[in-house]
């Protein structure tokens, strides 16, 4: 009994020592904390599209347990920032406490309507601070957010039901219905300036025997699973042109994700896809840099089109996380293209179809995860949800003078269903190709290397020496095992390369002219 008693008294006195403790007492702050940064820049955003979270730590660095009185946003719940402190949204907060020697985050976002403020032109610096306490020991820190008004294209939404709009699409001319949230262009929206940006939510629809042109400069945003979808009869005409800063991209149109922060500029699959639907005609792409898609360009139908379905020149299509262009049973005309880091295949030509690249750089060095496939891709089979398969003819797919590489190999891959009603004609003419099949994986005839119908004058496995493909700099340097290796006949067709240096005399394979690297000086 004596040492039951003894422990409950232990017991009292800890908890009573404990209750008494200094640590527990929390003394007013005297304008003496310290912060982890003294501006919170939230980088730039759209019109009424919510930032990305940044934080704040803010630091208790004395030996006393401390409550802040006051900790508010300067405009108060007039305020387009938002805060979260300890797990706690709002905007106004009493007594935040800190242990001594401890900190705590703050979170911060912004949503802000470029349209509330008095003659924004274009952009809108927006400011608030976040005050700590008051009077004598106040302190702040700013936050700063730029928000760039912009040309916002949306489906339309149904007050009563709140259903939003969703497509029927003109596929070679037959309407089907979908779930895709979207809606057709007005007359009105059918030439893309480079006035604002375009921001576009859900799927931006070519209407039939219309087409939307985009002018040099133009800069168009996408929100997830959104893209630009062109009907049958439809056309798409990107008219972007040489810039003369390769870093600003002047005049080149650039087709990217609305996230605007930099964490988000080289991110895959935040936008869905440029469709060119089975019906479609004249579609051509000059100067464009298409970036951060699911799938680039989804071209459709039309094989046999007297001219091709989809002419694409001197364009990027760069961190697709599943096809960079993906055609299927259709044509395709492509000169100075560079496609590369994408989750599948860089280019596959499936289902058969026509295809000429010339002087282009088709490559692959993804480095978000394992991929199984190569850089290109041809087919002439699609298979139906059943296993069977369906066959066609592919026509042509010539490679010229080009670039296909990767960190993966081999970066070429043929898949045939042999029939003999059906052609599969291809052929590779001067490429630097990655191909080492040291297990006898490709087998056949279509992988016979010197069978000069389908191989003539490449080089295989020899450095590209890019100068540095993960970063998606794909231009060539001294080393480089392309350079005076391009045939004539076909860099007459393009004498320029993507950077409009002249080939003519001495073409290098590829979309670049060769350069001198600055550890080459």
């Amino acid at each position: 009994m004596k040492r039951y008693l003894y422990f409950i008294l232990t017991i009292a006195f800890l908890m009573l020592w404990s209750s008494c403790r200094k640590d527990f007492e929390f003394s007013p702050s005297t304008g003496n904390l310290e912060f982890s940064k003294d501006t919170v820049y939230l980088d730039t955003v759209f019109t009424n599209i919510g930032s990305s979270t940044y934080n704040l730590k803010v630091y208790n660095r004395s030996n006393d347990d401390i409550s802040i009185p006051s900790l508010r946003l300067a405009l108060g719940e007039a305020s387009n920032y938002r805060l979260n402190v300890d797990g706690m949204a709002g905007k106004v907060f009493e007594d935040v406490q800190i242990l001594a020697k401890d900190s705590l985050f703050i979170f911060v976002e912004s949503t802000i309507d470029i349209n509330n403020f008095p003659n924004p032109d274009g952009n809108f610096l927006y400011k608030d601070q976040i005050e700590f306490d008051t009077d004598a020991n106040l302190q702040k820190v700013e936050l700063v957010t730029l928000v760039q008004d912009a040309v916002f294209i949306y489906p339309n939404r149904d007050n009563t039901t709140k259903v939003i709009e969703t497509l029927t699409l003109n596929i070679a001319g037959e309407l089907v219905e979908t779930e895709l949230q979207g809606r057709e262009l007005l007359p009105t929206e059918l030439t893309f300036t480079n006035e604002k940006p375009y921001v576009i939510y859900g799927f931006a629809t070519v209407p039939s025997g219309e087409t939307l042109t985009v002018e040099a400069g133009a800069r168009i945003h996408f929100h997830n699973n959104s893209g630009i979808i062109v009907s049958n009869n439809a056309s798409l005409q990107v008219n972007g042109s040489l810039s003369n800063d390769q870093d600003l991209l002047e005049n080149e149109i650039i087709f990217e994700g609305d996230r605007l922060e930099p964490n988000f500029s080289d991110v895959p699959g935040q936008w869905g896809t440029i469709w060119l639907l089975d019906g479609s005609i004249n579609n051509s792409i000059h100067y464009a840099t298409i970036k951060n898609a699911s799938v680039g360009i989804l071209c459709d139908g039309n094989p046999n089109a007297v001219s091709d379905k989809l002419t694409i020149t001197n364009s990027q299509i760069y961190n697709s996380s599943n096809y960079g262009i993906i055609g299927r049973n259709t044509s395709i005309a492509g000169e100075n293209v560079v496609i590369n880091n994408t989750g599948l295949v860089s280019f596959a030509g499936t289902f058969g179809g026509r295809y000429n690249f010339t002087h282009s750089t088709l490559t692959n060095y993804w480095n978000n995860g394992f991929r199984q496939l190569p850089s290109v891709l041809l087919n002439n089979f699609v298979i139906d949800e059943d296993d069977n398969a369906t066959i066609t003819d592919l026509t042509e797919a010539n490679f010229n003078n080009c670039i296909i590489y990767g960190n993966d190999n081999p970066e070429i891959q043929l898949e045939e269903i042999e029939d003999a009603a059906v052609v599969f004609n291809f052929k590779f003419t001067n490429c630097l190709i990655r191909f080492e099949d040291n297990s006898n994986n490709f087998t056949g005839p279509n992988y016979d290397l010197n069978d000069t119908n389908h191989y003539e004058g490449n080089i295989f496995n020899e450095d590209p020496h890019f100068k540095d493909p993960s970063q998606n700099q794909l231009i060539i340097g001294e080393e480089s095992a392309a350079i005076n290796q391009g045939l004539p006949v076909f860099a007459t067709q393009v004498p320029f390369d993507i950077l409009n240096v002249n080939r003519s005399t001495s073409p290098d394979l590829g979309a670049y002219q060769h350069v001198t690297f600055p550890d080459e000086d």
